[in-house]
């Protein structure tokens, strides 16, 4: 039962034990949703289930639930990023391991002697039973446990099926040993794939119950060990933060304490080589930042004073101090990690129909075992016959495909995306790509850099372009104004270094004027120059018009009574932002550039990107935004929007699939579908085409687990396969879902 809106609700996630098919899933869910005031999601592939429940309800009453369902449930531990992790799972796995190993061992020679009448010699029956007694008890013990439990409960599950089935041929073999005539020495029979009619006293089907069990157990073996392998990228990511940070303490010590005991405001030393403990802003030194292994970015970010770093990056150049500004659970590292979690644990809509099909599916296989059963004794032919399609039909009818088909699909997307800085919140997201035609995309800091940048000087004949930048740079580094510092940062860049001017003044709205090496200096706007009887030669004021007609700003420089240079500043749109275009032109999308800019600077950055202009929308106010996409879905489009502003959010929300560029707010970020990690348009074509390709193995796995399960229960109850061809069948189509799934791990940005 839903919350209302009306009533608060907290969320958990608890860690549910016993689970052995998609089914389980289902009966727990629907256990869980019949409580006042709770919403449950049960992933039968994360073995999680993830709660949201009202004030009435405690977690101890959702623990005693699941409880009472048969099975065992917890809050999950912490994450622990330790050397015996991967020993720990490893233990999960150990027990199963040993009963396969068992199951194999003891199976093989008894399914030989079954399949071939050389190895028949005159009491191969005693020795068959001998071997397949252990791997019917004690090997198929968890399938048994389970069916057990399900029926106090009143339920059955696939492992009802299977400790039926097993137990149905291992009893049946009993009785032709014991009662019938299959005991007697000399006993041989043909291994047939067809059903023949006989009275059943002359035959066993120990190799059915022995290989059914091996074949089930291999299969969930490989199952359990694809499904930690597909979870591995959410590990990976979470291992990527550092363990011990070097705190410097107010009396100047240095000390080591693990990352855990960090606080926000807490000042630790970072050397070269080490990762970076938390998010901070550097407030000593400066160096290069290696972002790579969270963010996908290969060259390096510069970083200084007043920077922003991300926790888990690692320092590749010189000492930096920090400041820590979040810890624990509020860094990008720990909020990627809970992103990329919470889209596993979801589940996409055509899964929620094979949950239902699975919860209705085990109930009506064994009626339609019963049937086969009763249809072929009211044929005549035999009981022996009749039994082995009966059994055939329990056996073939697994649906955990259907429970795998999507979970795994959506780990190991997920999980890749997160390796090349795309974060997939959920699996509804993935459904939302598939239909989207149309991508708009905010102009600033989306397709441009977002920061003023020089982009061209301009001079006179007689006049050096390294002289105009050392003087203007010089004068405007001592401002504070964005145009200012995209000047001075420019020149720096080119010149390694500037003078100190000996005056300065800012002339408030027109520029700034001082003194640099004895030079009478100005620079700013053409009226700054007319104030001192100085007018643009024609050169320059010609580069002055062009420039503002691209939508560039244009400085005039003058020094000694006479205008020198112009000076183009823009933000820049990014190198990589064209490709990113014709990217997702290829995608099948049609890129719309969106910007509050005049209609000049969007048209210029349309042109340089290869964006159409009448896919141009100019001169829109931040809170107009997401009206405009309102405006484009109502036109019958389906739209995402690509944006990283605070402006962006409300946008971002309205769209029908959210990109928000991770370099930008908070806020965009969270009203976003898919995050961005890196600051890299093409990212979102990457992104956009890895969300196509999970859908596509979802469907794919669908198809083919309903395909198997449609053509195999007919020829199961037509008697035309044996229980133990069908229960390697069975095995061999969830690990082909998995198996389909890991595939998604080859994805590769950009191919």
């Amino acid at each position: 039962m839903t919350t209302t809106a009306s009533q608060p609700t907290t969320e958990v996630e608890l860690a549910i034990g016993g689970m052995t098919c998609a089914s389980c899933a289902a009966r727990i869910e629907k256990k869980l949703n019949r409580m006042d005031g709770v919403n449950a999601t049960v992933n039968y592939a994360t073995e999680k289930a993830k709660v949201s429940y009202g004030s009435d309800v405690s977690v101890q009453d959702l623990i005693a639930t699941v409880e009472a369902t048969g099975y065992t449930a917890e809050e999950p531990a912490p994450p622990v990023r330790d050397a015996t992790e991967s020993r720990d799972e490893d233990d999960g796995l150990r027990p199963l391991r040993q009963r396969l190993v068992t199951a194999v061992t003891l199976a093989v020679p008894v399914i030989a002697m079954a399949m071939i009448p050389a190895l028949q010699f005159e009491y191969w029956q005693w020795l068959s039973l001998t071997l397949a007694a252990p791997v019917v008890t004690y090997a198929a013990w968890p399938f048994h446990r389970a069916a057990f439990t399900n029926l106090r409960h009143g339920a059955a599950t696939m492992d009802t099926l299977i400790s039926v089935g097993t137990s149905a041929a291992f009893l049946w073999s009993l009785w032709a040993l014991f009662l019938g005539t299959a005991g007697e020495p000399g006993m041989t029979h043909p291994f047939e794939l067809t059903i023949s009619r006989s009275d059943g006293a002359g035959n066993i089907y120990l190799e059915a119950a022995a290989g059914v069990t091996a074949f089930i157990l291999a299969g969930r073996y490989f199952e359990a060990r694809s499904k930690r392998k597909a979870g591995a990228a959410l590990k990976a990511l979470l291992e990527l933060g550092a363990k011990d940070v070097t705190v410097l303490r107010a009396n100047g010590t240095e000390q080591t304490v693990p990352v855990t005991e960090l606080k926000v405001g807490d000042r630790f030393l970072v050397r070269p080589g080490e990762k970076i403990a938390t998010d901070g802003t550097v407030v000593e030194g400066s160096s290069a930042v290696d972002a790579s292994m969270l963010t996908g970015e290969s060259v390096p970010v510069e970083v200084a004073q007043g920077d922003p770093v991300t926790g888990a990056t690692i320092n590749a150049g010189g000492r930096l101090v920090v400041e820590a500004t979040r810890v624990g659970a509020d860094t990008q590292l720990a909020r990627m990690a809970k992103l990329v979690e919470d889209a596993q644990n979801g589940k996409a809509a055509a899964q929620r129909l094979a949950d239902r099909i699975s919860a209705v599916f085990v109930p009506i296989v064994i009626a339609l075992a019963l049937g086969t059963l009763g249809f072929w004794l009211g044929n005549g032919a035999g009981p022996a016959a009749a039994f082995t399609a009966a059994v055939a039909v329990l056996i073939i009818a697994c649906p955990c495909a259907l429970g795998l088909a999507t979970p795994t699909a959506l780990m190991v997307g997920t999980g890749r995306g997160a390796q090349l800085g795309i974060l997939i919140k959920g699996p509804e997201v993935v459904e939302s790509t598939r239909k989207v035609d149309t991508i708009v995309l905010d102009k600033t800091g989306t397709v441009t850099t977002g920061r003023m940048t020089l982009l061209a000087v301009h001079t006179t004949d007689d006049t050096d372009e390294a002289e105009v930048l050392r003087l203007a740079g010089a004068l405007e580094h001592s401002s504070e104004h964005p145009i200012a510092r995209a000047v001075a940062d420019g020149a720096l860049e080119k010149l390694g270094s500037l003078p100190t001017p000996e005056d300065f003044a800012n002339v408030p709205g027109l520029g700034v004027q001082g003194v640099v090496d004895g030079h009478a200096v100005l620079v700013g706007r053409e009226r700054l120059l007319a104030d001192w009887a100085m007018e643009l030669p024609e050169e320059l004021r010609q580069a002055k018009s062009e420039a503002e007609a691209s939508g560039r700003t244009a400085i005039a420089v003058a020094w000694d009574g006479e205008a020198r240079a112009v000076l183009e500043v823009a933000d820049a749109v990014k190198e990589t932002s064209p490709e990113a275009i014709r990217r997702l032109r290829t995608l099948g999308l049609t890129p719309i550039l969106l910007t509050g800019d005049n209609k000049a600077v969007a048209h210029a950055v349309a042109r340089e990107v290869g964006i159409a202009p009448e896919d141009v929308i100019a001169e829109v106010l931040p809170q107009d935004k997401a009206e405009v996409v309102k405006r484009l879905q109502g036109e019958g489009r389906s739209v995402a929007m690509v944006g990283d502003g605070v402006n962006d959010a409300a946008a971002l929300a309205q769209a029908d699939l959210g990109l928000a560029m991770g370099t930008g707010t908070d806020a965009a970020i969270e009203a976003g579908d898919l995050t961005l990690v890196r600051g890299d348009l093409r990212a979102a074509a990457d992104a956009i085409r890895l969300a196509r390709r999970t859908l596509g193995t979802i469907r794919s796995n669908l198809f083919w687990a309903f395909a198997y399960n449609v053509a195999a229960l007919p020829l199961a109850a037509a008697g035309l396969l044996n229980p133990m061809i069908a229960g390697a069948a069975m095995a061999f189509s969830s690990v082909f879902v998995v198996a389909n799934s890991l595939r998604l791990r080859s994805f590769r940005a950009g191919s």
